[in-house]
């Protein structure tokens, strides 16, 4: 049901609300690789009547799993978007990926979602990715609510779940649910808010039955209701004074305060269950609804009125606003690209000329569609609050704003991580080159972290991603989805360059001809730059004095230090962590041009770079093995022999964790070593952590390798 048509409803508070947007959610399911997510999606469509048979994930036959290569591995690789309804209110859900590779699928859907379901292994507890999706969601200002998933597998501890979160997330998880027995015994839920117990029957668990709260969970009851109450009165005046005089808090009360915390994200309510054994996701959809937010609770986008102009506005969830939309994906199809977009206010119509704000242009969205996972559903328009897809944009980008073109707005832009891993390609066929050059420019529109360029020495394509699946594919989707064979290369790291101390130097750039004259003096120093987390790694100052420069002469000096960023010194990768500031210049008053200026500012970076003490940087991987205590010692050396220090271990359960933090370079094949040392008794996970100096012996080895050494 759209928006749109959505009947006059009441809000929260009870005031009218005719739009429909307070019974909207706009969420998404996170968690770490094989926690369930995709299975609680099958499940949440199955209760809320959008599918009348539940596929699975061993199966490849779920809805949001659509795609071959997620069938054929198992794991969700793009995010897919789903509208159901549930107690009568509309629920927009993106099931996200679980694999660090695919992280920016994560990230950018966290970027427009108004709340989130973060789904837990009940034995493992917060795992790895789970950090890194908390993290995201943080960054965001999204609220959650959490399930601790999978209560009927051997090791399942609700309490020691919930304990990790408040030691490894610092979240403030607050249960209103414990189960009813755990592993083979678990049958059940008690909610706390309620006082009543709950059992799931009937073949697929669509049946819920109330029955007795169990006599061996009597203390347990009490004591988690009387946590609840508190938790929920320290963040609420009006019932911290009945709570304080000992006066009985109401459900209405509790839920109320609690919905208020945790669109605050002050509170993360738990519930738990078992997806794929059809317990408990009933209950987790009343969650949805009950805690939390529609588009309306959230706080008005914000954004600049223009890439110039940096006067910060803001729009509200309103259909008589100006329009304001971001595109947050785009999915490389034949013959028309699709857009998905946000819609935070006004109203997005079919067959509209849109302002892209990024571009400075206008374009036609000729048609939209409201999805469900790979079907589409066209629709005539999309008002606030929407998650909607479009056709017939040609020059946006994720993160492309569209407005009204007279009331203009710039969204923030969304951070993606940058490519750790790279191979090369080429096409087995000397006529597939034009084919894969333009296969790889539509890849590279559609996922932000898949970089290409052109090694300038062998002239091979060379593709970096976040990881050697990511890039598998990649590489798979350039032979099944565009045609386009090609051979491919082992996995390369994607190392970085960096300097250590300060380096000065001057560039000038002076010509002479018969035609035309060029004049241009600049002298830079660069030195290392911290760039603040989520930020630009470089800073350029001007602090130039003595001496005045035209303001495009300073562009063109910045533009030429940029262009030098891409190639360093050392070999030739990218240059991380730099401040460049200005420090003086000469212009000429009739030679000088901004083409001077740029080309004397690449000049002077230059040399300025190789005097600053130039290092190779490597990319260190977080990583986190769960394995048996009397598998502990083999693996802990393996890792040491990889230059792996371990920073923590911990019990988890029957399972001993190690945390760590390796060099990806060291990483290569470690799940056929870990399966070797393990007898298959383990599992692991990595992600990015940092950039860090190598050290200086295996530098050289390295430039040696690739024919930089002196």
């Amino acid at each position: 049901m759209s928006v749109a048509a959505m009947v006059e409803s009441e809000d929260e508070d009870g005031t009218a609300d005719t739009s429909g947007l307070a019974k909207v959610r706009n969420i998404g399911v996170a968690a770490h690789i094989d926690a369930g997510k995709t299975t609680t999606t099958e499940r949440i469509l199955y209760y809320t009547g959008r599918t009348h048979k539940m596929g699975e994930v061993d199966d490849g036959t779920t809805a949001t799993d659509f795609y071959e290569q997620e069938q054929e591995r198992g794991i969700t690789i793009f995010s897919a978007a789903v509208t159901c309804p549930w107690r009568d209110h509309t629920i927009n859900l993106i099931d996200t990926p679980g694999h660090v590779d695919f992280t920016a699928e994560v990230e950018r859907c966290l970027r427009v979602l108004d709340g989130a379901i973060v789904v837990f292994d009940a034995k493992e507890g917060v795992e790895a990715q789970s950090e890194t999706v908390w993290r995201q969601a943080s960054k965001y200002h999204v609220p959650r609510i959490c399930l601790i998933n999978k209560m009927d597998k051997i090791g399942a501890d609700f309490f020691m779940s919930v304990e990790s979160m408040e030691k490894r997330l610092d979240a403030h998880p607050v249960p209103v649910q414990i189960p009813i027995g755990a592993e083979s015994s678990f049958e059940g839920v008690v909610d706390l808010l309620h006082m009543k117990a709950y059992r799931f029957g009937g073949e697929r668990g669509e049946k819920v039955e109330e029955i007795d709260i169990p006599a061996s969970l009597a203390d347990d009851v009490k004591m988690w209701r009387h946590h609840l109450e508190e938790k929920v009165a320290e963040h609420d005046d009006a019932l911290m004074e009945k709570y304080l005089e000992e006066q009985p808090l109401t459900d209405d009360e509790i839920r109320r305060a609690l919905r208020k915390a945790t669109i605050a994200s002050a509170l993360n309510p738990v519930f738990c269950g078992s997806s794929l054994k059809y317990l408990g996701v009933q209950k987790l959809l009343d969650g949805v609804v009950d805690y939390l937010p529609s588009p309306l609770d959230m706080p008005p986008v914000k954004g600049l009125r223009s890439l110039e102009d940096h006067t910060e506005i803001e729009r509200h969830p309103d259909r008589k606003e100006p329009l304001a939309a971001m595109i947050f994906k785009i999915v490389a199809e034949k013959p028309l690209d699709l857009f998905y977009i946000r819609v935070y206010s006004g109203v997005l119509k079919s067959n509209m000329r849109v302002f892209n704000i990024n571009t400075g242009g206008k374009e036609n969205l000729s048609r939209l569609f409201r999805m469900f996972a790979k079907r589409r559903e066209q629709i005539s328009e999309a008002g606030p609050g929407e998650i909607v897809a479009g056709v017939g944009l040609k020059e946006a980008l994720t993160g492309h704003t569209l407005c009204d073109g007279n009331k203009t707005i710039v969204l923030d832009k969304i951070e993606f991580p940058t490519p750790v891993m790279s191979v090369s390609v080429e096409p087995k066929n000397t006529k597939d080159k034009d084919d894969l050059v333009e296969a790889l420019s539509k890849l590279a529109r559609q996922d932000p972290t898949f970089q290409h360029k052109i090694d300038s020495e062998t002239g091979q394509t060379i593709l970096s991603g976040m990881g050697e699946l990511h890039l598998e594919v990649l590489s798979y989707r350039l032979e099944h989805d565009f045609r386009v064979p090609v051979n491919v290369g082992k996995p390369l790291v994607a190392y970085r360059e960096a300097v250590t101390e300060a380096g000065k130097a001057e560039g000038s750039f002076i010509r002479q001809t018969a035609t035309a004259s060029q004049y241009g003096v600049v002298t830079l120093q660069v030195e290392p730059f911290e760039p603040e987390s989520g930020k630009e790694p470089f800073e350029f100052v001007n602090k130039a004095t003595g001496v005045v420069l035209r303001q495009e002469y300073i562009e063109a000096i910045e533009r030429g230090v940029r262009d030098c960023l891409q190639v360093g010194p050392l070999a030739g990768y990218p240059l991380l962590n730099i401040r460049a500031t200005l420090l003086g210049g000469q212009e000429h008053e009739t030679d000088s041009t901004e083409l001077a200026f740029e080309t004397a500012a690449r000049i002077a970076f230059d040399e300025a770079v190789k005097k600053a003490g130039p290092v190779m940087l490597e990319p260190i991987m977080r990583l986190e093995v769960s394995l048996t205590d009397d598998h502990f010692g083999p693996v802990t050396g393996d890792l040491s022999a990889r230059r792996g220090v371990i920073q923590d271990t911990e019990l988890r359960g029957r399972d001993r964790v190690i945390h760590a933090h390796v060099p990806l370079a060291e990483m290569f094949q470690y799940a056929t070593k870990l399966r070797t040392l393990t007898q298959g008794r383990s599992s692991w996970s990595m992600e990015p952590l940092a950039y860090s100096p190598m050290p200086p012996v295996l530098e050289k080895e390295l430039l040696r390798r690739y024919g930089y050494s002196d």
